[in-house]
């Protein structure tokens, strides 16, 4: 059975990712900063529904030391990941002269430095067993800049270089390296950001989804979490074998529009 490790999956994308890699045949290592008596009941149904072992792992990964000890953990305990989704990401809405120090150098090390500690650290297992997948959940942001998000677009354009290098780096060998590029998912953020602005400009929160979406996706709809996660699942599965480097858009359009 090959182990996946999905990174910030206790909800939202990363948690569809480990299901659609779990019923894909995959043990699944689950991955967040929540208490594990939180995650245990996600935990449980994930592993009786698909009838493979599941674990929780709790880990900042800001810490490098975390990500080591992680790591070190899975190879004692669990196993060395074969796929490895770097989906945990934090971002801040401020324009680059109001960005606190403090904010900038915690997503510099969740959303790339984190990323890349952990393919290090998985790649010697990978290259041993000459198999492994990461995929590197990116943005339509890393490729066109956005106001007020200078830390998610510079981490996100710097995960298309690791990627990319990655993919190189072990180009011939049965590892591949990709990045899935989601356009608008309905996470609880995007929602809320929605609902803001229904508040803000009296509309009804369908007429609010529908301003939202009419300035990014031409598709007028959310991508849908499951959708990213079979995306995800295809490139971990032996069908992806010769795609490596590639950024994968699934947004409904928006990256050509």
């Amino acid at each position: 059975m090959r182990l996946a490790l999905v990174t910030g999956s206790t909800g939202g994308l990363g948690l569809a990712c480990a299901e659609a890699l779990a019923a894909a045949g995959h043990g699944i290592v689950l991955h967040g900063l929540a208490d594990p008596a939180t995650v245990e009941p996600d935990r449980a149904a994930l592993a009786a529904r698909h009838g493979v072992a599941v674990t929780y792992r709790r880990a900042d990964l800001a810490d490098p030391g975390a990500v080591e000890a992680l790591m070190a953990d899975l190879a004692a305990g669990f196993g060395t990941p074969d796929v490895l989704v770097n989906n945990a990401v934090v971002r801040h809405f401020a324009d680059a002269a109001s960005f606190s120090a403090a904010d900038w150098d915690r997503a510099v090390a969740v959303n790339l430095s984190a990323p890349f500690h952990l393919a290090r650290l998985a790649l010697p297992a990978m290259r041993a067993r000459d198999f492994g997948r990461i995929v590197n959940i990116a943005s339509l942001y890393a490729e066109r800049g956005a106001r007020r998000r200078i830390d998610y677009s510079s981490t996100k354009a710097g995960l298309l270089g690791l990627t990319r290098t990655l993919a190189l780096e072990t180009a011939g060998t049965g590892i591949t390296c990709n990045a899935v590029s989601p356009g608008t998912v309905p996470t609880p953020a995007i929602l809320a950001r929605i609902a803001a602005l229904a508040a803000e400009r009296g509309l009804s929160g369908e007429e609010a989804t529908r301003l939202y979406l009419s300035e990014r996706q031409p598709s007028g709809r959310f991508v849908q979490p499951e959708d990213v996660a079979a995306l995800v699942a295809f490139l971990c599965g032996p069908a992806a074998r010769d795609i490596t480097g590639a950024v994968i858009p699934i947004d409904g359009g928006w990256s050509i529009a």
